[in-house]
C-alpha cells in the first residue's frame, strides 16, 4: 500500500532532529508492514492546535488525487491536538480513501481501537491546553520578576542575557529622552525623524528611522519603568529612561492632537515651498512647524542647511509675516495699473483676430499668467535675484 508521512515540530521544546526522528520511525514502520513511502509532508514550527498548517492542508488536498491509502504520523497528536479538527479531517481523508495511523501508538481496527484512539486524540488536547497555561504561568512570573518574556528590545535597552531583563543603554537611551523633549516642546513627528535620519542615526535594526517607529515609541510605558504582561502591571519593572512627567507631557499632547479638528490636522500650505531660498547659505528654505506652550500651532520657513546640516546660523522666519511681504511687494512690483491695462489690451487683440489663432493665444495667454503667478511665488527675503527680474521684465513686456 502507498503512504505517506505528515511530520510536525512545534516550539514545545522540540528542534528540527525531532523531525529526522520521526521521519525515520514512520519508515521503520513502513518497512515492517509492507508500505512504499511516496510523500513526506513537514510543517515546521507550528502548532497543532490549529488546522492553518501549509503542509498539513497540502496533504488533505492530495489525498483526493487517489496517490496514497495512507497518512502515516509518529503519534497522533502530530495530526492534530484539536479533537475536532482531527474528527473533521479524518472524515475527509475517509471519504478519499485515505486512513491515518501512528506509528508508536497501536490502535486496533475494532471498538477498542476506537475508544483507544478518542482517548489518545482526548489527551493529546489536554496535554496542549496545559502546556499552554504552564507557558502563561511561566510569563506571568517572569513577568512579576521584571524578566523578559521575549519579543524586540525598545530603543534604548539592551537585554541582559544573563539575567533576561532590560538594562539601559548608555547609548542610545539619550536618542529616547530627545525624542521625547523634542515632542513635548512642539516638535512634529516627521521633523523629528528628519533630523535624526539628516544626522545617520540609525534603528535597532540599522534601518533609517520612521513616523510609525517613532509614533510607537512615544506610547511606550517601559520608558517610564512600568512592565506589562497581559493584565498584569509591574511599576519599576524596567528600569526608567524618561521621567514621568515629560511622559504625560507628551500623552496630553498626543491626545489633544488626536482629538483636533480635520482642518488643524490638515498639512499646511507653504507658498513659498521650493521658491524661497536662504540669504545667507542660499540652501533652500522648508516649511516647519511647533506647538506653543498653550497648544497654538505655529509655522515658519527655516534654512534646510540651519535645520538638517546645522552649518548655517539663518533664524527661521514666521510663515505668515514672509508670504504677506512677499504678496504686498509683488502687488506693488507687477499689479500697477499700467500693466493691468496692457494685460487687458492684449486680450481685446486676441478677441479681433481670426478664430484660428485664438486656441493659440489662449494657451500663450495661459503660460504667461502661469509663469507670472509662479514668479510672485519666486520672491524672498531679497525679493529678487537678477534672473528673476529678468524674466518677470521680458513676460511683463508680452
Amino acid at each position: 500500500m502507498n503512504a505517506v508521512i505528515y511530520a510536525r515540530y512545534s516550539s514545545d521544546s522540540q528542534r528540527e532532529e525531532s523531525i529526522e526522528g520521526q521521519l525515520r520511525e514512520c519508515r521503520e514502520y513502513a518497512e515492517r508492514n509492507n508500505m512504499t513511502i511516496v510523500g513526506t509532508y513537514i510543517d515546521r514550527a507550528l502548532s497543532a492546535k490549529t488546522a492553518d498548517r501549509p503542509e498539513f492542508q497540502h496533504m488533505i488536498k492530495d489525498s483526493a488525487k487517489e496517490l496514497f491509502e495512507i497518512v502515516l504520523v509518529w503519534k497522533l497528536d502530530r495530526f492534530s491536538r484539536d479533537r475536532y479538527d482531527s474528527a473533521h479531517y479524518k472524515h475527509i481523508l475517509k471519504k478519499n480513501g485515505v486512513k491515518v495511523i501512528s506509528a508508536k501508538e497501536h490502535i486496533s481496527e475494532g471498538p477498542d481501537g476506537i475508544i483507544l484512539e478518542a482517548m489518545l486524540e482526548g489527551y493529546a488536547e489536554f496535554y496542549s491546553a496545559e502546556l499552554s497555561e504552564k507557558i502563561h504561568r511561566g510569563q506571568k512570573e517572569n513577568a512579576l520578576k521584571g524578566k523578559n518574556n521575549g519579543g524586540g528590545v525598545p530603543l534604548g535597552y539592551l537585554l541582559d542575557k544573563k539575567a533576561q531583563k532590560l538594562v539601559i543603554d548608555p547609548t542610545t537611551a539619550p536618542l529616547v529622552v530627545e525624542v521625547f523633549e523634542k515632542y513635548a516642546d512642539g516638535k512634529s513627528v516627521r521633523s523629528i525623524v528628519e533630523d535624526f535620519n539628516a544626522r545617520g542615526l540609525k534603528t535597532k535594526r540599522g534601518q533609517p528611522f520612521n513616523i510609525n517607529s517613532f509614533s510607537s515609541l512615544l506610547k511606550n510605558r517601559k520608558y517610564i519603568g512600568e512592565y506589562r504582561y497581559q493584565d498584569v502591571v509591574i511599576e519599576g519593572g524596567v528600569p526608567a529612561i524618561v521621567p514621568e512627567d515629560l511622559f504625560n507631557r507628551v500623552q496630553e499632547r498626543m491626545e489633544k492632537n488626536r482629538h483636533a479638528p480635520a482642518m488643524a490636522k490638515a498639512k499646511e500650505d507653504y507658498l513659498l515651498t521650493t521658491k524661497l531660498f536662504c540669504g545667507k547659505c542660499e540652501r533652500m528654505m522648508v516649511g516647519e512647524s511647533g506647538t506653543s506652550h498653550t497648544g497654538a500651532m505655529h509655522y515658519y520657513y527655516k534654512c534646510s542647511g540651519a535645520k538638517r546640516l546645522k552649518d548655517c546660523d539663518k533664524k527661521a522666519v514666521r510663515k505668515d509675516w514672509i508670504e504677506r511681504v512677499v504678496v504686498r511687494l509683488t502687488m506693488q512690483r507687477v499689479m500697477d495699473e499700467e500693466k493691468i491695462n496692457r494685460l487687458i489690451d492684449a486680450i481685446l487683440v486676441m478677441q479681433e483676430q481670426e478664430d484660428t489663432t485664438t486656441p493659440a493665444l489662449r494657451s500663450q495667454l495661459a503660460e504667461i499668467e502661469s509663469s507670472i503667478g509662479n514668479i510672485l511665488k519666486a520672491i524672498e527675503q531679497g525679493i529678487f535675484t537678477p534672473s528673476t527680474k529678468q524674466r518677470l521684465d521680458e513676460l511683463e513686456a508680452r
